[in-house]
C-alpha cells in the first residue's frame, strides 16, 4: 500500500533534533506519532497542531505525555512543507514570549536563506 503524505515534515537545522533527542521514549513516542498524523491526515485537531495567534505564520505542534506538556514550533513553506523549529516544554498556561520570539527569528533567517 503507498503512503500519501498531505504535507512534508521538514527539520530547520538541527534545532528540533536536538529537542528531540532531550525527551524521554514516550515524548519521543508521541512526536512521532503527532508529525506523522500532521503529514497524512488533511485536517489536524487543534488539540495537536494549531496556529499560533498574533504570529506571523507560526505553528504550535502539541504534545501531552502525562502532566508533560511538550511544543515545538513550526511554519509552512510552499504550501504543504511544515518546518519545524525550537521546542520547550510548557509549564504555564501563557506561552513563554521568548520561546515565540526565537521561533520568529529562525523563521526569517530561514527564509533568508532560501532566497540567497
Amino acid at each position: 500500500m503507498k503512503e500519501k503524505f498531505v504535507r512534508n515534515i521538514f527539520y530547520y537545522k538541527s534545532y528540533y533534533l536536538d529537542y528531540y533527542a532531550s525527551l524521554n521514549p514516550e515524548g519521543k513516542k508521541k512526536f512521532n506519532w503527532t508529525l506523522q498524523l500532521i503529514s497524512e491526515i488533511e485536517r489536524v485537531p487543534e488539540k495537536y497542531f494549531s496556529h499560533l495567534t498574533g504570529s506571523s505564520g507560526l505553528f504550535e505542534i502539541r504534545v501531552e505525555v502525562g502532566s508533560n506538556i511538550f511544543r515545538v514550533f513550526s511554519f509552512f513553506d510552499e504550501g504543504k512543507l511544515v518546518v519545524l523549529v525550537n521546542g520547550f516544554i510548557k509549564k504555564t498556561t501563557k506561552t513563554p514570549m521568548n520561546e515565540i520570539d526565537l521561533a520568529e527569528k529562525l523563521k526569517k533567517q530561514y527564509f533568508d536563506e532560501k532566497d540567497k
